[in-house]
């Protein structure tokens, strides 16, 4: 038989824990495979009550052990490890060099990591719930909101009809003076035109929500791409203007005028990119915040309508407005005034295309996939169409869907056990704080009513969100993505001048992520996150906090980050540190910053530390904090070694391991470019080779590779 990739999916966690454990009496096992596609349906049916289950492993093998567990008695994953590798060299390798080598990367995927692992396990999850009959309510709209994506045939048969009565609108326009009207109506649909224009936290007073307009509008990733001069860069542009024009020609226009078209676009996108704020100076939190009432901003940009677009986008009273960019909106302004109304509808057309493309025939969402996936981060092949349509369900209408899966897949012993190391970590850092030999005892005490306001969230939110008024229909697919984001929009614009919900989540619970929001100060961490690797249910407790503790670390940490720390308690801007003490950060941060520039990707692409310092300093701190609350904790009492590793061993390898990866090229010089995140080699032994609690725990030599002789530290 040929060697192949297998594919098999989880759907019942704790089925496969049972029945890897050994407690579910009886099974019957049947493989149902597809050779071509390396695809594997297992279902089980077990005598011991567990029900029904479907495994998803990945194998390099035509043999696939389902039902071997996934590490041994330490927690530790001893088939991921690549032992050829000293770990004082290179201690990613060696936590992933085995689990690196059993998953080459699939053509559909641009990197295949943990991360991804559990969300396509998440992800089957969700597809079992969106294909099962029956739902009412708002998993009934999940469900019909996904069969309506999943129906390409419709979608073809339909081809630009949708979209009729929008790209006619943008044609009527005749007169500028309706720009605002024409822009307002096409951002109620998620078309990202010209600037964005929403809800945020008062920075000045956190408890109440103000308007706020950013800058916006691009097609690439970033303004350096409209920029940089570099052959990769000049070759991408070429690219984006020839996608440009394919899709215009999709759309019917003649060739000549779609690369006409394709040009102006550029043109135009050029110049918002030359006004824009580059990523780095957005790292201060300062540098976006300039409140102005709607005659300053009528003043600042007079060929734009304010008023007449605030009246178009149903929005509230605007007493107030946070202008992000006063200087891009200047240069839009003057933009607007100089560029024909032709060459601004072609603009507007070009963004409701490509905001539509996947929900539009195939030809135009191929098209945006060889553009956007395949020339920008390598992927090769479209993933299935149910798991775009799980995704897009997901975004659209995520906490009808969550409330389903933290039905399935969340169980108490979770939440207590991430309660109990949130704790545990919380008494580290007070720790850490009040020991910091750098910080003056002012601030130290500042930074202590901080970490005791932090508000801890697990799971899913207190209160679901209510999806009653959004209309889904199972024939409509692009008219359900409208009426979805009509209702964001909405719900977004009637916030402003209302008090903070501090219990909103901006994760659906499926998400395998976390996140700290400065401006409520919470940390937040999904359903879809406690899972294996991050987090099993009595598995080593060492194992446990180096992963799911190293996850509420690094979030913690987020809150005394280079933009947390100018984040007071309650949330506002305000600089609570001593000249002194905020003199000392910069200077550790800036060693840091050092540190990761120095890194490099793809091999010819160096890591922004400026742009990742906050996720450095969080996986830094993180780590070390996760270590400190469980040598305190569970680990006070723990001796000895297990599988060959000490406990603090287990603690360092729990990390790591959640970060094995494999990555395009393309991926990675993209994720450089935009992504404040560190490539996830450098998650890993960048705030290793700063711990001496690592040298000692691995013996390893000075002058090795994972000891630095100047070893950063900020927490």
């Amino acid at each position: 038989m040929r060697r192949q990739i297998v594919a098999l999916t989880f759907v019942a966690l704790p089925m496969a824990v049972a029945l890897a454990a050994g407690t579910a009496s009886t099974a019957d096992l049947k493989v149902r495979t597809t050779s071509g596609a390396g695809t594997a349906d297992l279902r089980v049916r077990t005598t011991s009550g567990a029900g029904t289950a479907d495994l998803n492993v990945r194998t390099t093998s035509d043999v696939v052990q389902a039902f071997r567990p996934a590490s041994a008695s330490s927690g530790v994953e001893l088939d991921a490890l690549d032992r050829r590798v000293d770990p004082c060299t290179d201690f990613y390798q060696f936590a992933c060099g085995g689990w690196i080598a059993k998953h080459p990367l699939p053509p559909d995927r641009r990197s295949f990591g943990r991360f991804q692992e559990v969300q396509d396990r998440n992800f089957t999850i969700l597809r079992r719930i969106l294909e099962t009959p029956g739902g009412e309510g708002d998993r009934k709209k999940a469900a019909d909101y996904y069969a309506a994506c999943m129906d390409e045939s419709r979608i073809e048969s339909s081809g630009l009809t949708p979209l009729g009565p929008d790209l006619a609108t943008i044609d009527a326009l005749t007169n500028p003076d309706d720009l605002p009207v024409l822009v307002a109506h096409l951002h109620g649909y998620g078309v990202p035109a010209l600037f964005r224009f929403g809800a945020q936290t008062d920075l000045n007073e956190a408890t109440t929500m103000i308007a706020n307009v950013d800058q916006g509008g691009l097609g690439l990733p970033d303004r350096d791409y409209y920029l940089k001069t570099d052959s990769r860069s000049e070759e991408i542009r070429t690219k984006y203007v020839d996608h440009i024009a394919k899709i215009f020609g999709l759309a019917g226009e003649p060739a000549d005028q779609a690369t006409a078209d394709a040009t102006t676009v550029m043109g135009i996108e050029t110049a918002m990119a030359t006004a824009s704020l580059d990523r780095v100076k957005r790292r201060d939190p300062a540098m976006t915040q300039h409140r102005m009432t709607i005659t300053e901003l009528q003043a600042l940009t007079p060929t734009f309508n304010w008023r007449k677009y605030a009246t178009a986008a149903l929005a509230p009273p605007l007493p107030t407005i946070n202008v992000s960019v006063p200087d891009y909106l200047r240069a839009l302004d003057r933009l607007i005034a100089s560029t024909p109304t032709g060459d601004l509808k072609a603009y507007l057309r070009w963004h409701l295309l490509h905001q539509s493309a996947e929900l539009l025939p195939k030809a135009f969402a191929e098209a945006d996939f060889d553009f956007f996936s395949r020339t920008l981060a390598g992927q090769q092949e479209q993933q299935p169409r149910w798991r775009r349509c799980v995704t897009r369900t997901d975004e659209r209408l995520g906490e009808a869907l969550g409330k389903a899966f933290v039905e399935e897949a969340f169980g108490p012993q979770a939440k207590a056990d991430m309660l109990q190391m949130v704790q545990d970590i919380k008494g580290a850092m007070r720790e850490d704080i009040d020991l910091a030999p750098w910080m003056s005892g002012e601030t130290k005490k500042a930074a202590m009513v901080k970490l005791a306001a932090v508000v801890d969230r697990i799971g899913y939110p207190d209160t679901w969100r209510d999806y009653s008024r959004i209309r889904v229909t199972r024939d409509d697919a692009l008219g359900n993505l409208a009426r979805a984001m009509a209702f964001d929009r909405q719900r977004t614009l009637q916030k402003i001048g209302q008090r903070v919900d501090r219990g909103e989540w901006s994760m659906t619970p499926p998400t395998v992520n976390a996140y700290y929001s400065p401006d409520r100060n919470t940390i937040n961490f999904p359903a879809g996150i406690l899972q294996p690797p991050f987090y099993t249910p009595g598995r080593d407790a060492a194992v446990n906090y180096g992963g799911a503790g190293g996850v509420i670390g690094h979030e913690l940490t987020h809150g005394f980050d280079d933009q947390g720390r100018k984040f007071d308690a309650r949330g506002n801007l305000r600089d609570w540190w001593t000249a002194e003490d905020g003199t000392a950060y910069e200077q550790r941060a800036s060693c840091v910053a050092d540190q990761y520039a120095g890194y490099t990707v793809a091999g010819d692409t160096h890591v922004n530390g400026r742009l990742t310092l906050g996720e450095n300093t969080a996986d830094n701190g993180g780590i070390r904090l996760a270590l400190m609350a469980y040598l305190a904790g569970p680990g006070a009492k723990a001796s000895g070694k297990a599988d060959g590793f000490t406990p603090e061993q287990r603690v360092f390898l729990g990390w790591a391991q959640v970060w094995c990866e494999n990555t395009r090229p393309e991926a990675e010089r993209l994720k450089a470019a935009t992504n404040p995140h560190s490539s996830n080699k450098y998650r890993v032994n960048g705030p290793m080779s700063n711990m001496p609690e690592f040298q000692k725990a691995f013996s390893c030599k000075a002058g090795a590779s994972m000891v630095r002789p100047n070893a950063c530290r900020v927490w």
